[in-house]
C-alpha cells in the first residue's frame, strides 16, 4: 500500500469520529487538483508561461464539459526557479499538502530528474511535458509513474545528427554541452548516434549556465576541425555560444536541442539568433488550420496580450502541455479515482485522442512513458522574434 494511501487511512476514521470537518471534507472535493512545477521566474520563464497557458486552455475546455468525474480541475503552480533543490520542495507540497492528483513538470531536466524518485515512491503521477532528458521516464523503476509528452534526448539527438548530415554535409561534429544532467544525457545520446553510423567527432566541451565567454571551448573545437556544432544548453546559454561564434567570427552550423526556444533567446544572442537551427514538436503557422486555429483563438481570447505568433513563442510549451492535460483527463477518468496507482494505469488504457501535436493512438503502455516521437519533430529557427518551421 502506498504512503498517500496510509495517510488517508488515518485520515479517514478521524473524520468519521467528528474530529475532522466534514463540511471541510466536502470542501476539499469541490475541484480536482492538478499541480504544476516550473521556471516562473528567471531567463526561462517564457517556458513556464507556455506551458502554463497550453493547461489554462485545456483545463477550461474540460471544465466547460463537465470537468473530470464530475469536478472542475484547478491548477496550482509552484516556481522551481530551474532549482533541483526548490523543484524538489515545490513537488512535496502539492502532492502533500495539496494534495494533486497529478504533478506537470517544467524545462529542466535536472529539475525532473530530482522529483522522479518522489514520484516513483510515493505512488503519485509525474507528467513532463519539455525537459527532454532520457533518463526522466527511462528510470528503472520497477513500477514507473513518470510519463511524458515531449521529446525524448536519445530520438532528438539521432534526429540531430541526421539533420547535420542531410543538410550540412557534417562529417566532423563538435559537441558544445551544458555541464548538467541534461547535458550527460545528451552526450550519451549523441555518442550513440554517431557511432551506429561509424561516425567521429571533434571533441566534446562543457559550459556552465553563467558563462558569458565560451570562445576557449570553441577554439578547441574549431582547432579539432569541427565543421559544425551540436549544442545542448537552455536560453541564457545557447546565446552566450553565439555570441562567442560572433566574437570568433567563425561561421559554423549551430544544430540545437530545443533548449533556445525556452525564453527570450532572440534578444539575447542577437542578429546571428536565426542561425541556429533547433527542433521542435510543434508549432504555429500562419493561417493555422483544424486544432491549431482553435487553441490560437483561444489562447488570443483568454490572453489579449497575445497579438501575434510572436507572442506564443515558446509553442512547445503549450502544444506540449495542452496535450498532456487532455490526455491526463482521459486516464483519470478510466481510473474513476484519483488515486495514483489507478491513474497510472488509466494512462495505459487509453486508446485514441486527437490532439494538437497528433492523433494519438495507445500512447502509453507499461513499457513505454513517451507519447511522442521522431515523428513528430520540426526544424525551426527564429525570425522577428518568432519560432518558424524550416522549408527544404
Amino acid at each position: 500500500m502506498g504512503i498517500r494511501q496510509h495517510i488517508k487511512q488515518w485520515f479517514l476514521p478521524l473524520a468519521a469520529a467528528g474530529l475532522v470537518s466534514l463540511t471541510g471534507l466536502a470542501q476539499a472535493q469541490e475541484t480536482l487538483k492538478v499541480g504544476l512545477v516550473a521556471a516562473l521566474s528567471g531567463q526561462s520563464a517564457k517556458s513556464g508561461e507556455a506551458i502554463t497557458r497550453g493547461l489554462t486552455i485545456a483545463i477550461d475546455e474540460i471544465n466547460a464539459s463537465g470537468g473530470i468525474l464530475g469536478r472542475q480541475v484547478e491548477l496550482l503552480r509552484r516556481d522551481d526557479e530551474s532549482n533541483p533543490n526548490k523543484g524538489l520542495l515545490a513537488a512535496r507540497e502539492l502532492v502533500q499538502k495539496e494534495d494533486v492528483a497529478v504533478l506537470f513538470g517544467g524545462l529542466d531536466t535536472p529539475v525532473s530528474l530530482a522529483i522522479v524518485p518522489l514520484a516513483n515512491r510515493m505512488e503519485f503521477p509525474f507528467m513532463g511535458v519539455w525537459a527532454a532528458g532520457t533518463p526522466i521516464t527511462h528510470n528503472g523503476a520497477e513500477e514507473n509513474y513518470v510519463f511524458r509528452v515531449s521529446a525524448v534526448d536519445e530520438l532528438v539527438d539521432e534526429a540531430l545528427v541526421q539533420y547535420g548530415i542531410d543538410q550540412y554535409d557534417m562529417k566532423n561534429p563538435g559537441m558544445i554541452l551544458i555541464n548538467n544532467p541534461w547535458g550527460e544525457s545528451n552526450e550519451k545520446g549523441f555518442r550513440k548516434a554517431l557511432e551506429s553510423r561509424d561516425m567521429e567527432w571533434a571533441g566534446i566541451e562543457r559550459f556552465e549556465g553563467g558563462d558569458t565567454d565560451v570562445v576557449p571551448q570553441l577554439s578547441r573545437l574549431k582547432d579539432s576541425g569541427a565543421d559544425a556544432l551540436l549544442m545542448v544548453a537552455n536560453v541564457a546559454p545557447s546565446a552566450q555560444v553565439v555570441k562567442s561564434l560572433d566574437r570568433m567570427d567563425w561561421d559554423v552550423p549551430v544544430i540545437s536541442h530545443w533548449g533556445p526556444a525556452g525564453g527570450r533567446f532572440s534578444e539575447l544572442a542577437g542578429e546571428n539568433a536565426d542561425k541556429v537551427h533547433f527542433i521542435q514538436t510543434f508549432t504555429f503557422v500562419e493561417d493555422q488550420q483544424g486544432k491549431g486555429a482553435d487553441v490560437m483563438a483561444k489562447l488570443k481570447a483568454r490572453y489579449p496580450e497575445i497579438q501575434t505568433l510572436a507572442d506564443v513563442t515558446p509553442a512547445v510549451g503549450i502544444a506540449n502541455a495542452y496535450d498532456a492535460m487532455h490526455l491526463t483527463a482521459l486516464a483519470i477518468e478510466k481510473a474513476g479515482s484519483t488515486e495514483g496507482p489507478a491513474i497510472r494505469q488509466g494512462y495505459y488504457g487509453i486508446d485514441r485522442h486527437e490532439g494538437l501535436i497528433k492523433t494519438y493512438q495507445s500512447p502509453f503502455s507499461p513499457d513505454k512513458h513517451d507519447a511522442v516521437g521522431p515523428d513528430d519533430y520540426v526544424f525551426t529557427h527564429f525570425v522577428d522574434g518568432r519560432i518558424v518551421p524550416l522549408d527544404f
